[in-house]
Formats: structure tokens, C-alpha cells, sequence
């Protein structure tokens, strides 16, 4: 949307001529079909993994069958931890699409393609035409977006709602009398509450208060509409939060306390998770936001100027630059001192990389390319590196044969370690290419000579076909990502037992996953019938089962023996990791009716 309340800096403002419109708009209509590609074609396959993954799928599915949008269920065990606008949208996709992976995954491609747009929108208002394409092409590439999209969470929608507030919010500031704008970011704050809780509140109001504070804009809060606008707030959260709280006794202190709180502290109730490293922590944003982060520096070089007298300037470019310091300081700060996962600080993407777009595209319209060749012959290096190792452990596999289960050569770490989401990139092992021919080949041609005709462009001054190179680089690395992750399917998922229990089982006959509901979730999703936990009163399934309406499927090994012994016909789901123990209890008899990357089902009978 074009506006004259204000204009462009001055270094774009020559280049958006008529004569360039036409290259631009083809460009942005390129970073959407990029944008595709990457994510339309990866919502198809593979099959939902266990965990998080199919957990989140099957309370969605439930929803579906119960006709209760207000208390989660999964595997008819009431599901309060989460807030409820994912599980909304995903059950939504299943009454259009049918009950499918593609559907699953529909809610967070369109989230995907609206932050695409917003980022190119939004910069393109506030920086120049090159660099909301630029924007664009970054939010569609970036690794950290592509690598936790993969599974079921809501932060890509959290991520969006965020970041539109905060438009809504800095374009109000920039027409004061439109009340809409106003009310537009209220009703996205509080979509975002019903995304992922408080924290969205916490980013929100903190990033709005800090800001306020440095631009002066505080002496202006008569502008923006606090009362209504918390009214509509509340009209838009509340409901939902309210109706939970009547229907689910010590719902507010299971959600609030154990779940915002106690998390935060690191003392939530029971702990599934782990805290990344500081060091890890911090670094790992330079490999999420790959390859872009090669050239933060130009964005740090000019973090004196964004946040020093100039800040005070009224131009929508300098207030979405100081406002995107702020905010992706203080996700990236508050997770650094609370319990954390890898993808938790997805919403700080998106400020960062609209910095970088700026940058970028001030660069090559500056007189300077210096910073801009250096930091394109380190990305080759780099690539250069990784694709040379790719070379090295194709060559290694030479004469090994195609490994169709990948997990039978992998490398076996911690259990400890599963509850960081990328932490199997550490059971990778030199055998593992036998089974990753294809996508390591097609990984390993991105990396050795994207970057390097990229740094060529760049040499030669073509700057705006030198960022595309890299774009499209990406863009094929990541589909070799994707054919790879389809390799790890087995490993990941227990879609293919889950059929062959539904070839095998008739009506009557029992299924039971021994530990952790999380382990072989993925069969509940799949088998759509209920699951016995054999000592699985544990993590997400424990609160639920407090209620004296909880089912009866939570087993000891007693119980276990007791159905094992009897006339009833019993599909045993064990996981790797429980297999020595469950050999121990189980007399001799018992049959192996599918096996697959270590897990096991055992039957009592034929």
C-alpha cells in the first residue's frame, strides 16, 4: 500500500521509478512462488512425526470429532497447556481438507505466505522497493523459518500476529486519527494470546513500552485508544480463557502458574524439557537465520545510528529500525534467561531480517560494497566447507549400500538430549550418506556453486542478481532438506507400524504404548481410536489425568500382564529405549508383528 504520509530513505527513493516497477512487482511475484516451493511443496510429505508433531494434529482431530472447541483432548485425556487459535485453525483445515498431513499443515503455510507479504509490505513501505523484496525472499529462505515449520507449533503463527501488531501499531502512529489501525493491532495482540499465551502480551507490551519511552511517543498515549482498544482485547482473549477456567477445576493455576510462570523459572511441573547453552543459545541464531546472518555486520554497523539522536526522527523507515532493535532484543533477551527451546525466539526472525533488507539494500546503492563483497567471499567459504564435507561423506559411502532405514545407522545419544527439538542432528554418523545420496548431492551442488556465481555478481557489481543467486541457493538446499527429512521418516514418525497394527488388529482388540504417550504418538493420529499408556502418566499426559473423567488408559505393568494373559487380543507399542525392560517383563510368548528404526510392536498372539 502506497502512502504520502511519509517517504522512502533517501538512498531507494531514486530507484522507484516508473521504468522499475515492472522488474520490482515481477521480483516480488518471484519471492512468493520462492515462498511455494519451499513451503507448499514440503505440506505433502512426510508423515506427522511423534511428539509434538501428531500430539498437537490429534487434539486438532478430536476437537474435530467432539465438537468441543473449548477443552483440548488428546487421547480422551483432557489437553490444557496450550492455548486454543492453532487447534482452531488446524480443525478448520480438517472440515475442508479431510483429516491429512496436508491439512495439518495448511494453517502454517498461510502463515508462512502472510509473513512473507507483510515483510515485503513492510519494507518496502519503509525502506525502498528493493529492499521489500528482499525482505521477502529472506523470510522464504531463512533456515531457522523452514527447520521449525516441519513440525505442528504455533510459533509462525505467533510470529505473524506479533509482527502484525506492531505494524498496525507503527502505521497508527503515522495516521493518528485512523482508529482502525488502533483496533487492527488490539485484535492481533489478542489472537496472539490465543497463539501461545502471555508471552505474547510480555513481547508486545514491553517492545511498546521501551519504544514509547525512546521516541518520546508516550507524551502522545491519549492517540491510542487504551480503553477501548483493552476492551476489544478483552472481548477477543477472554472468552475462551474464562469458559476453560468454568469448565476445567485449577485450570488457572495449571495454565497461568504451572505453564507461564513456573516455566519461565524453570520449575514447571513435570520437566520435559532442557534449557540450550548460552553460548549455543546465542550462536545458533547465525545458523536459523542462514544465510542472511553472514551479513549482520552491516546491520550492526549501522546500530549506533538507529538507536543514537536520530531515533527521534519521524520517518516510518527510522521508527520500524529502532522498533525492530527493541523487539528482537528483548525476545531474544527474555528467552535468554528463561527455559528455552530452539524455536522459541521464531518471533525475533522477522525484525532482525527486515534490518538486514534494509542494510543490504542501502549497501548496494552506496558508493561502499566492500562490506558487502567480504561478506559474500565468507559465505562462500563457509559453503564451500560444508559442501566439500557433503563431497567427502558422499565419497566415504561410495561402495556402502542404500540404507532404507536410516536409524539403523545413526549414532545413539542421550535420551536426555531428546527434549531439544534438533538435537537428532547429532545422531547423524558417516554411514548415514548411504541413505542420503540424493539430497547430500543436491545440498552439496547449492552450496558449491551458489555462492560462489553470487560472490562473482557481486564482484562485478550486480548486487540485486547477486542476492537473488543466493535466494535461489537456498531455496534448492532446502528442498534437498526436505527430501532428506522424507529419508528420516521411519526414524521420526511411527505412520508405517500404525498401518500395519490396522492391517493386523480387529474390533475389540487392545493397543498400548509402553512410557511416554510422546514416543509413538504419531499412532494415535493415524489409528483415530484410543491408546493404554502402560506407565505413561507422565509429561503432557499427567495433568489430564488428575480429572475423574480421564479414561481408563494409564497401565502398570500389572495391568499390563493381567490383559497380556487374557483372551483379549493386545498390540504392545515399545520404543527403543524400553525394549530391554518390556523383554524382561513379557513371558517368551509373544510375536513381533512390525519393527521399524528400533521401535517394536509385540502382540500376545498371532
Amino acid at each position: 500500500m502506497q502512502t504520502t504520509t511519509f517517504q522512502a530513505p533517501a538512498e531507494t527513493a531514486p530507484h522507484r521509478s516508473a521504468e522499475a516497477a515492472p522488474v520490482a512487482w515481477a521480483s516480488w511475484l518471484a519471492a512468493f512462488l520462492l515462498c511455494a516451493v519451499v513451503y507448499l511443496g514440503g505440506a505433502f510429505l512426510p508423515a506427522l512425526q511423534d511428539d509434538a508433531d501428531s500430539t498437537h494434529a490429534e487434539a486438532a482431530r478430536e476437537m474435530l470429532v467432539s465438537g468441543d472447541y473449548v477443552t483440548l483432548h488428546v487421547n480422551g485425556v483432557r489437553y490444557l497447556e496450550k492455548a486454543p487459535l492453532l487447534y482452531w485453525l488446524v480443525t478448520f483445515s480438517y472440515r475442508i481438507f479431510g483429516v491429512t498431513e496436508f491439512a495439518t499443515r495448511v494453517p502454517t503455510v498461510v502463515a508462512m505466505f502472510l509473513l512473507v507479504w507483510l515483510a515485503a509490505s513492510w519494507a518496502r513501505q519503509a525502506f525502498g522497493s528493493r529492499a521489500g523484496v528482499y525482505a521477502g525472499l529472506f523470510v522464504s529462505t531463512a533456515a531457522g523459518y523452514y527447520l521449525f515449520t516441519r513440525v505442528l507449533i504455533p510459533e509462525a503463527i505467533l510470529s505473524l500476529l506479533i509482527a502484525a501488531c506492531f505494524y498496525f501499531f507503527l502505521r497508527a502512529l503515522e495516521r493518528p486519527h485512523r482508529a482502525a489501525l488502533w483496533y487492527a493491532g488490539y485484535a492481533c495482540l489478542a489472537l496472539a494470546v490465543l497463539t501461545k499465551g502471555l508471552v505474547a502480551l510480555v513481547f508486545v507490551g514491553l517492545t511498546a513500552v521501551v519504544f514509547a519511552l525512546l521516541t518520546g511517543d508516550w507524551r502522545r498515549w491519549r492517540e491510542f485508544h487504551l480503553p477501548t482498544g483493552f476492551l476489544l482485547f478483552l472481548a477477543i482473549a477472554a472468552p475462551w480463557h474464562l469458559l476453560a477456567g468454568f469448565r476445567n477445576a485449577h485450570f488457572f493455576w495449571f495454565y497461568f502458574v504451572n505453564e507461564h510462570f513456573l516455566r519461565f523459572l524453570g520449575e514447571r511441573y513435570p520437566k520435559d524439557y532442557n534449557k540450550v547453552p548460552a553460548g549455543l543459545y546465542w550462536s545458533l541464531h547465525l545458523v536459523w537465520l542462514f544465510p542472511w546472518s553472514i551479513y549482520l555486520p552491516l546491520a550492526l554497523r549501522n546500530l549506533r545510528r538507529d538507536l543514537g539522536p536520530s531515533r527521534t526522527e519521524s520517518s516510518f523507515g527510522s521508527r520500524t529500525r529502532l522498533l525492530c532493535w527493541i523487539w528482537a532484543g528483548i525476545v531474544l533477551t527474555f528467552f535468554a534467561f528463561s527455559t528455552n527451546q530452539e524455536y522459541y525466539t521464531l518471533p525475533a526472525y522477522l525484525p532482525v531480517l527486515l534490518l538486514l533488507a534494509a542494510a543490504i539494500s542501502q549497501e548496494e546503492f552506496s558508493e561502499r560494497r566492500s562490506w558487502l563483497l567480504s561478506s559474500a567471499a565468507a559465505m562462500t567459504l563457509l559453503s564451500l566447507v560444508a559442501g566439500g564435507t557433503l563431497i567427502a561423506g558422499l565419497w566415504s559411502s561410495r561402495n556402502l549400500p542404500f540404507v532404507p532405514d536410516i536409524s539403523t545407522v545413526l549414532a545413539r545419544h542421550s535420551l536426555s538430549e531428546d527434549t531439544l527439538s534438533m538435537s537428532h542432528i547429532m545422531d547423524l554418523t558417516g554411514e548415514s550418506f548411504a541413505a542420503l545420496r540424493l539430497p547430500a548431492a543436491l545440498a552439496a551442488f547449492a552450496l558449491l556453486v551458489g555462492p560462489a556465481i553470487a560472490l562473482w555478481l557481486r564482484a562485478r557489481r550486480k548486487h540485486f542478481a547477486a542476492t537473488w543467486a543466493t535466494a535461489l541457493t537456498m531455496g534448492l538446499f532446502l528442498i534437498a532438506a526436505q527430501i532428506a527429512l522424507g529419508r528420516f521418516t521411519p526414524y521420526l514418525s511411527s505412520k508405517n507400524l500404525a498401518e500395519r497394527i490396522a492391517q493386523e488388529s480387529r474390533p475389540g482388540d487392545e493397543v498400548a504404548i509402553y512410557g511416554d504417550q510422546a514416543f509413538g504418538s504419531s499412532l494415535l493420529f493415524y489409528l483415530r481410536r484410543p491408546i493404554n499408556l502402560v506407565n505413561g502418566r507422565t509429561t503432557s499426559m499427567w495433568f489430564g489425568s488428575t480429572y475423574p473423567d480421564a479414561p481408563k488408559i494409564y497401565w502398570d505393568d500389572s495391568d499390563l500382564l493381567r490383559e497380556w494373559n487374557s483372551g483379549t487380543r493386545v498390540f504392545l507399542f515399545v520404543p527403543s529405549y524400553q525394549k530391554t525392560r518390556v523383554d524382561s517383563l513379557l513371558p517368551s510368548q509373544k510375536f513381533v508383528v512390525a519393527e521399524s528404526s528400533g521401535k517394536m510392536v509385540y502382540s500376545n498372539r498371532r
